[in-house]
């Protein structure tokens, strides 16, 4: 326990004053040029001219030449604006003309609209079109970096000393310990964030005014015993500190006020960093980031300003530094990308730490906020911050049917390839559906967030994120052709530094959720044109499938015809079919110049892993 009269700060007088400046640097941009879009096989592919300090672009669509033109919506249910191109329109009807806009996504919004360009999709052939990867195995490689694995999502921890029956009689604290060492042992994730490290059952206040962090120490006991770091979130309001202590969200009630005394929100910030040193040691805190509430942009969530957002973030963050200056606070935790840049303007005109900037976005790719951080570190000479995308998925929809399905599993590996350049963390929401933020689950498919079942049975989502960290070695470039190049088909290789190995993951899917059951024009022959082998060297390859007829729990759950929950023996069925299964292919020898041709078929949505293994 800390005493809270230990080093009292006065926290209120240390904070800034609200600011309505945004950061410089990333204001007003010029439109895309070079817009082409190139008729293809149940797509339209639009390619531009990236503009420099553009955090992503906003596609638009009219039927006319004239307009208007709309904001094309993929239906994933959040930010519209893609990073960067291509960008394959799969909402088309084949030999219907479309005409194309578009404009740069700064902090300000959509800019000005790009010249027009026109296209039409063809309907599908007898066969599937055509797309190839060539690879040269002997160029030189470049590091791989672990974006998809530095942290993942959970629900709230303290579910680790739940002890009443879950869902479909299911363990809850068992289960939701064992996703977690799931995730950790067969995707190398590192840490977890989660909500509500100030829920009731973890933080009180007694009578004499300090804080009781018995409950967390327990949560956190547990929580630490898996090896994993926690990301503390601090949310959400006490009840003896909040303004008004009816304001709250989700079926487990957390508080999501604004302090009545933001003197008191600083002391808890600072009791609790004490707190965790004592108990757990101050290198040990020192490696853990800290974050600053949750998506206080949403009513739902904060029922403050943002101006009190940013007193929020800056009481609490002097409050942490005070304690140890190392341990990493920032914000905004925010939906859809925002106050991103108003954070760190306020940050720069008062002095502010932030180490990282932290934001969230669903049913796409992640935006590109480098322009803004650089200038952040321009405008103050400070470390760049990190960006940390804290919250990532297919869909923000509770119960979507899209999370089950294999629609979404290239749909997170084109996320994961897009953030490998712009991003230092895209944590998908969340490891398990042992989740109560709308109520339990009802049946074991009900389209939960989490990329394991309850039982922890393997989403295709899981095992996009698990053929991810399988890639051995370095990245080699992998450069791809045909219909629906970068946009539809997509691929990362990886070459062993002993060049004994070669992995190649290439994957077919659409940000375009109207096909979440697939698309046939859609589908694709994939052509893998391999050069830099050991000339007449033979190789073995390994293949391993998602797609509708492979690693697809749900499907397996179809054929049995169950009702809302396995028995005992349909669960046996299940566990036997929890796997990934590894098809040995022919073997090859790498003719005379050392190259090689592999063809595979690719269906959208699917995904294809190949390792080749000289002998």
């Amino acid at each position: 326990m800390t005493d809270k009269s230990a080093a009292h700060i006065d926290w209120e007088s240390r904070i800034g004053k609200p600011s309505d400046t945004r950061l410089t640097g990333v204001g007003e941009l010029p439109a895309p040029d070079r817009l082409t879009a190139q008729g293809g096989t149940g797509l339209v592919l639009l390619h531009w001219a990236p503009v420099e300090g553009a955090l992503g672009y906003l596609v638009h669509r009219a039927d006319s030449v004239d307009g208007p033109y709309e904001p094309l919506d993929h239906l994933g249910g959040d930010v519209l604006a893609v990073p960067h191109p291509p960008y394959a329109d799969t909402l088309v009807t084949p030999g219907r003309t479309y005409h194309y806009k578009v404009a740069t996504w700064s902090d300000s919004g959509a800019g000005e609209l790009s010249e027009a360009a026109t296209g039409r999709a063809r309907a599908a052939g007898a066969t599937p079109a055509a797309v190839t990867v060539a690879l040269d195995a002997s160029a030189p490689t470049s590091e791989l970096p672990g974006v998809w694995n530095r942290m993942i999502g959970a629900e709230h921890f303290s579910l680790l000393t739940w002890d009443k029956p879950g869902a479909g009689g299911s363990d809850v604290a068992l289960e939701y310990a064992q996703a977690l060492g799931i995730v950790r042992d067969e995707i190398g994730v590192r840490s977890v964030r989660a909500h509500g490290t100030f829920l009731p059952e973890t933080v009180s206040v007694r009578a004499d005014g300090t804080f009781d962090f018995s409950g967390l120490d327990e949560v956190y006991d547990r929580f630490l015993a898996t090896g994993l770091k926690p990301v503390v979130e601090l949310s959400f309001m006490p009840r003896e500190l909040a303004a008004d202590p009816e304001y709250t969200v989700f079926d487990y009630r957390a508080l999501v006020s604004t302090p009545r005394d933001w003197q008191r929100w600083g002391d808890l910030c600072r009791d609790l960093t004490l707190h965790l040193q004592e108990r757990y040691g101050k290198e040990e805190v020192a490696s853990w980031e800290f974050e600053v509430w949750n998506e206080a942009n949403l009513e739902v969530f904060w029922n403050g300003t943002q101006d009190d957002y940013h007193r929020l973030y800056e009481v609490a963050v002097r409050a942490i530094k005070a304690v140890d200056e190392r341990i990493r606070v920032g914000g905004p935790s925010s939906a859809a990308a925002g106050w991103v840049g108003a954070l760190l303007e306020h940050c720069r005109t008062h002095d502010v730490p932030v180490d990282f900037v932290s934001t969230h976005t669903y049913g796409n790719a992640p935006l590109d906020f480098r322009p803004m951080t650089r200038a952040f570190a321009e405008a103050t000479g400070r470390p760049e911050p990190e960006i940390l995308w804290t919250e990532w998925g297919v869909t923000p929809t509770h119960f979507h049917r899209v999370s089950d399905s294999v629609f979404a599993a290239p749909f997170v590996l084109r996320g994961m390839k897009s953030a490998l350049a712009s991003t230092d963390c895209l944590a998908y929401w969340v490891a398990s559906d042992q989740f109560e933020e709308l109520g339990w689950p009802n049946r074991l498919f009900h389209g939960g967030f989490g990329l394991l079942t309850v039982g922890n049975l393997r989403k295709p989502r899981f095992w996009a994120l698990y053929l991810l960290s399988q890639l051995a070695g370095g990245r080699i470039p992998a450069a791809v052709s045909g219909d629906g190049a970068d946009a539809l088909v997509e691929a990362i290789a990886t070459r062993a530094e002993d060049t004994s190995t070669l992995d190649v993951l290439v994957w077919n899917g659409t940000l375009d959720q109207s096909k979440v059951d697939g698309a046939r024009s859609l589908d694709r022959t994939v052509t893998i044109h391999i050069d830099g082998l050991q000339p007449g060297a033979t190789y073995h390859v390994v293949s391993r499938r998602v797609d509708e007829e492979h690693a697809n729990i749900q499907a397996v759950w179809n054929e049995l015809d169950g009702g809302d929950w396995p028995d005992a023996q349909q669960w046996e069925k299940l566990r036997a079919a929890d796997r990934l299964p590894a098809d040995q292919l022919p073997p090859f020898i790498a003719n005379a110049d050392g190259a090689v041709l592999l063809s595979i078929d690719l269906p959208n949505p699917g995904i294809r892993f190949l390792r080749l293994a000289r002998a």
